[in-house]
């Protein structure tokens, strides 16, 4: 668990060490397994998720849509251009929370464009590009629970989507404060939230962000609120295979130039700030500041926790 001013000092020397970060690559090979799968099938497969709003998700068509899928069709884009293909077809395949890392690693999906954190424990199986968005744990509650934060939650069902940081988050929290807290599990957000809907659980703890996405997205969002102050912080990246430097360095090289061009801000005001599927609402929330103080230099290199 970090503080937001050890997580900004740590976060500076990342990108101090990593070096000509607003440059870039100046080549990159087009070597490496991916890359020869991608050339040798003329597709690139995309990793979505369901309900992780506006991150990821399904709209009404049942199409994959959302903040992280647009940066990953940006990411597709780089790489056709990079192996000089005419046409580059992308598929998507809906991953969850517990089968995304898996995918990744073999080989099934060539991106995951969600929600994921970047951690050291996960960098031992994936990797992960710039970080496209920065958040942290909280809690949803119904709308009439007088808890304002986690104190308030003591002795009661805390629900979080198996699979995930805050899960594990929460379980530590628990032993260490000694809350008393009935850790469940959900196979999904949507679970998760519904859980808390009908009363079956109390809470629901998830990156603060999705928490808002996901009440926006339900038919009476009044009914729900967050709650409570961060009870981590997390680099949120699209996330790629390991020991794949070259397909690596694309990626890493277009999200930089993203970021410098702006580009990918417009993206985000797309997603964060007007009117989205599939309410048609906007879910108003501007940049954090931990966002953008860590888009000045952006890098791959995150804290190790």
């Amino acid at each position: 668990m970090l503080n937001t001013s050890r997580w900004n000092r740590l976060r500076r020397s990342a990108a101090m060490a990593s070096g000509m970060l607003l440059i870039g690559l100046s080549s990159v090979a087009t070597a490496g397994p991916t890359l020869d799968h991608i050339r040798q099938t003329g597709k690139i497969v995309l990793g979505h998720r369901e309900s992780s709003v506006p991150f990821s998700y399904m709209d009404a068509d049942k199409h994959a849509v959302g903040y992280a899928v647009d940066l990953c069709q940006r990411l597709a884009e780089a790489v056709r251009k990079k192996l000089d293909m005419k046409s580059l077809t992308i598929e998507y395949l809906m991953v969850t929370p517990s089968n995304r890392i898996a995918l990744v690693e073999e080989g099934k999906i060539d991106m995951e464009c969600g929600s994921t954190t970047n951690n050291a424990e996960r960098r031992n199986k994936v990797a992960f590009t710039v970080p496209h968005y920065i958040t942290g744990a909280r809690f949803m509650v119904r709308a009439d629970d007088k808890a304002t934060d986690i104190v308030g939650l003591e002795g009661k069902r805390v629900v979080s989507t198996k699979g995930t940081t805050p899960l594990k988050a929460i379980e530590r929290t628990n032993k260490e404060r000694v809350l008393r807290l009935t850790i469940q599990e959900a196979a999904d957000h949507a679970r998760a939230v519904e859980m808390v809907e009908k009363g079956e659980s109390d809470a629901f703890v998830m990156d603060d962000v999705l928490l808002y996405g996901l009440i926006a997205s339900r038919a009476q969002p009044e009914k729900l609120k967050v709650i409570g102050k961060f009870l981590t912080i997390e680099p949120l990246a699209i996330m790629l295979p390991k020991n794949d430097p070259e397909f690596k360095a694309i990626a890493d090289q277009e999200m930089k130039r993203l970021i410098v061009s702006r580009e990918a801000y417009a993206i985000y005001d797309r997603w964060f700030l007007k009117p989205i599927p599939p309410r048609n609402t906007p879910l108003n929330l501007p940049m954090n500041y931990l966002l953008r103080d860590f888009w000045k230099y952006p890098t791959d290199q995150v804290p190790a926790g």
